[in-house]
């Protein structure tokens, strides 16, 4: 394969991969290593792009597999939706920016204490945009499972975030 593909269809997804390598690693520069290596071992391996069906799934599975690595190497726990992803309007007064940045630092802590599953499927789903059917084929679990995790980690940010916005009003 050529240089022009790996430059069209594989360097384009490096924020994405760097998003979800984030929000496993927990660390930015260990982030940033984790794409840098997907993307060396994606172009050495590009004599078999050929043979891969989904481009964008291979690489997302060489980073969830590389990052869950780095975090087990270095006893790391995963979570962390990264920063500026909570891009605020321009039109909103300071009040506004201040409120929107404290509910998203609230959503990334409560987002922390999910089990591991559920912090990976609601990453794919709700910030990345990834169908029900791409999380199982990325996460190699069955769709069932996917939807089960995805709805109890909304139930569960659903539940500590009106139980937050409830306590400040008593």
């Amino acid at each position: 394969m050529s240089l022009q593909t790996f430059t069209t269809e594989v360097f384009p997804l490096k924020d994405k991969l760097y998003r979800f390598a984030l929000r496993i690693v927990k660390d930015s520069q260990e982030a940033e290593d984790v794409v840098q290596d997907i993307m060396i071992k994606v172009w050495d391996k590009r004599e078999e792009w050929q043979n891969w069906t989904n481009m964008e799934a291979m690489c997302m599975t060489m980073t969830r597999n590389l990052s869950i690595d780095r975090t087990r190497g270095k006893h790391k726990k995963v979570g962390e939706i990264p920063a500026g992803f909570d891009i605020i309007e321009a039109s909103a007064s300071p009040e506004q920016e201040a409120s929107s940045k404290d509910m998203m630092n609230h959503i990334r802590k409560i987002m922390d204490l999910l089990p591991e599953k559920q912090k990976s499927v609601i990453q794919l789903r709700d910030v990345e945009g990834y169908t029900y059917q791409e999380i199982a084929d990325l996460l190699d679990i069955p769709l069932s499972q996917v939807k089960v995790n995805v709805h109890r980690a909304r139930l569960h940010l659903k539940k500590e975030l009106l139980k937050s916005t409830t306590y400040g009003r008593k």
